[in-house]
């Protein structure tokens, strides 16, 4: 069983699902969308993707899979979130929109839309802790910055003085896009880690 790819979902309510779902083919996990918690169920490990986080957390709730996520990732379900997946991973949101909500599972605070708007996108390179060679080239839209992590969070990547990279146990989260470059590096991170806790149940 060990041996056999792992299932990776990707949250597919809205965003750039299609891009996560090839960037993990690439990193050689079996990539499935997701949007009810049936299919919840039956993945390894998940990601939520960059978007709108008002949306995916609206959306989240509507498809009934907002509670059996949280349940998922506070068992210890790996899971990914890339700039609104980031949002959505944050214990907390310091400017949240009316109603938002988030599934939380990292001790951080998070500042949406903290790097401007979507004519003031970038790319830049971002050293990540845990990914050898070259930089990673970081896709920035409308990004998030962490704030401040708690004790538990271990900062991965900052940029121009913020946070931009968090792991805390099996939970990470990006402020940038990595499905947008052609660089896997960071879903290879992740499928890693999806593989290292699927081989600690199993024992």
């Amino acid at each position: 069983m060990s041996d056999e790819a792992p299932v990776i979902g990707v949250l597919a309510l809205q965003g750039d699902v299609r891009e996560h779902l090839i960037a993990l083919a690439a990193a050689d996990a079996v990539a499935r969308p997701v949007r009810r918690p049936e299919e919840l169920a039956e993945v390894d490990g998940l990601v939520i993707p960059g978007g709108e986080s008002t949306t995916i957390s609206k959306l989240a709730v509507l498809f009934g899979v907002m509670e059996p996520l949280r349940a998922r990732v506070r068992a210890g379900m790996p899971v990914y979130g890339s700039c609104a997946g980031m949002i959505m991973l944050a214990d907390k949101i310091l400017d949240p929109r009316s109603g938002q909500e988030t599934v939380g599972g990292i001790d951080m605070i998070v500042r949406r839309n903290a790097f401007g708007r979507q004519n003031e996108s970038f790319e830049a390179a971002v050293d990540v802790r845990g990914i050898a060679g070259d930089p990673v080239e970081g896709v920035f839209i409308r990004a998030p910055w962490v704030e401040s992590v708690g004790a538990g969070a271990e900062v991965l990547a900052e940029h121009a003085g913020h946070i931009v990279a968090v792991r805390q146990g099996n939970a990470l989260a990006t402020s940038f896009h990595p499905e947008l470059t052609g660089d896997h590096r960071v879903h290879s991170l992740f499928v890693d880690m999806v593989r290292a806790n699927r081989t600690a149940e199993s024992l």
